[in-house]
C-alpha cells in the first residue's frame, strides 16, 4: 500500500491551461496528489463516473469546504436523503417539462431583446454582451430574484466562484464573495413575500425547508447558472467561428446545436472540477486515501481522457461524446442541465446565428480557469 504519487503544477500556468498537466496525471497515475492545491485529483473518467457515486467514501458533506464556509450548506453539499429531499424540492423548477414550457419562452424573449439592442452596433464581445445578459435574464426568472440587475447577478455568481477556487487563500477574493452572498440575501429578503411561480425560491418556501436552505440552494444556482451558461454559450460560438467547417455542418443540418455544445463541453469543460471530503479511509488500488483528504473530481480531465476520445483535443462535433460527465455523474448530477441545454443549445446559440449575419471572429480568444474556465472575451463582428 502506497500513498498517491505527488505532482507538483504551477498555479498560474494551471489556470491558463490545466490540461498539459491533467494529461500528465492520466498516464502516470490513477490519483494523484498536488500539494498547491492540498488535494488528490482523480483524472481518469471511468474512476470518476465510479468513485463520485461512493459517496460513503467521498462525501460531498464538507463542512470546511471553501462553498460550504463562505455560501452555506446546500444541496450539492450533502449526501443521501438531505441531498434528495432539497433536491426533489427543487425540482418543479428544473423539470424538463417546465423547462420547455415555463423557462424557453421567458429564454427566447430575453435572447430576443439584447440582439435586438447590439444588432445596428456591427461588434461586440459575446462575453459581456450577448452571453452574460441572455444567462443572467434567465438566471433572474429561474432563481425569482428578480430585483437583481444583469450586473448584480453575474457579479455575484462570479465573486461566489472565484471564492470557492481559491484555494490559495487569497483575502481579496474571499471579501468578493462574501459581498457577493450578501448582495443575494438582501434579494431573497425582497422577494421572500411574493416569489415568481415556479422560481427556485418559491418551489423551496413551498416545500417548508429551512431557511438556511432556501438561501444556500439559491446561492448554489446563481454559481453556477450564470457562469457556465454564459462561459458555455460565448466558448461553443467561438469554437464554431473558429472551425467554420464544423459551423457548415450545423448550417447543413448535418449536425445541430446540441451536439456543439457537447463537444465544447467535453473540450473546455465550463466546471471543470467537483471537490470532495473523504470521509473514511479506503484503498484504491493499492493507493491509500486517509480520513478528511481533499478529493478533485476533475470533469475537464475525464473529457480528454484517451480511453475513451480520439484526438482529445482536436474540436469535433460529430464525435460521441456521452462518456463525458461535464454535468458530472451519480447522484450529484446537475439538477439544472436540461435548463442549461436549453439556454445554449435551443435558444441562444440559434438566435445568435440567425439574427447576426456574417458573424466572424474579429479578435484573439483566451480560455481561463481550471475550477471553472470560459473565455474572457470573444471579440465579433457581424454585417450590421
Amino acid at each position: 500500500m502506497a500513498r498517491a504519487p505527488e505532482f507538483h503544477i504551477d498555479l498560474a500556468s494551471f489556470a491558463s491551461d490545466p490540461y498539459p498537466d491533467l494529461a500528465r496525471m492520466r498516464k502516470e497515475a490513477q490519483i494523484a496528489h498536488v500539494p498547491e492545491l492540498d488535494a488528490v485529483l482523480l483524472t481518469r473518467r471511468d474512476d470518476i463516473h465510479r468513485h463520485e457515486k461512493r459517496v460513503d467514501v467521498f462525501s460531498s458533506d464538507q463542512p470546511g469546504g471553501l462553498m460550504t464556509v463562505l455560501m452555506g450548506q446546500n444541496m450539492m453539499r450533502k449526501d443521501g436523503e438531505a441531498h434528495m429531499r432539497e433536491r426533489r424540492a427543487l425540482f418543479p423548477t428544473f423539470s424538463p417539462r417546465t423547462v420547455a414550457d415555463h423557462w424557453k419562452p421567458k429564454f427566447e424573449a430575453a435572447a430576443a431583446r439584447v440582439l435586438e439592442e447590439i444588432r445596428p452596433r456591427g461588434r461586440c464581445d459575446l462575453v459581456r454582451d450577448f452571453a452574460m445578459p441572455v444567462s443572467a435574464e434567465a438566471l433572474k426568472a429561474i432563481t425569482g430574484l428578480t430585483s437583481m440587475t444583469i450586473e448584480e447577478m453575474d457579479g455575484s455568481s462570479q465573486g461566489m466562484i472565484d471564492g470557492c477556487a481559491n484555494y490559495s487563500g487569497d483575502a481579496d477574493v474571499e471579501a468578493r464573495c462574501h459581498s457577493a452572498t450578501a448582495l443575494i440575501d438582501d434579494h431573497i429578503d425582497r422577494q421572500l413575500d411574493s416569489p415568481p411561480e415556479l422560481s427556485a425560491l418559491a418551489v423551496q418556501l413551498e416545500a417548508g425547508l429551512p431557511m438556511e436552505s432556501v438561501r444556500a440552494n439559491v446561492k448554489l444556482v446563481i454559481s453556477g447558472g450564470q457562469n457556465e451558461p454564459r462561459d458555455a454559450i460565448a466558448g461553443t460560438a467561438w469554437a464554431l467561428l473558429d472551425h467554420p467547417d464544423q459551423l457548415e455542418l450545423v448550417r447543413q443540418g448535418t449536425a445541430t446545436w446540441q451536439m456543439a455544445f457537447s463537444e465544447y463541453a467535453r473540450l473546455h469543460s465550463p466546471i471543470g472540477m467537483s471537490p470532495r471530503r473523504v470521509a473514511r479511509r479506503d484503498e484504491i488500488n493499492g493507493i491509500v486515501l486517509e480520513p478528511e483528504t481533499r478529493a478533485f473530481l476533475m470533469f475537464s480531465s475525464a473529457g480528454r481522457d484517451e480511453a475513451h476520445f480520439d484526438r482529445v483535443d482536436a474540436f469535433d462535433i460529430t464525435r460521441d461524446t456521452s462518456a463525458a460527465v461535464p454535468f458530472g455523474a451519480g447522484p450529484h448530477f446537475c439538477a439544472g442541465a436540461a435548463a442549461s441545454r436549453c439556454l445554449i443549445s435551443v435558444v441562444a446559440l440559434p438566435m445568435l446565428f440567425d439574427s447576426l449575419p456574417g458573424l466572424r471572429l474579429a479578435g484573439n480568444v483566451r480560455l481561463f480557469g481550471w475550477a471553472f474556465r470560459g473565455p474572457v472575451a470573444v471579440p465579433v463582428a457581424w454585417d450590421a
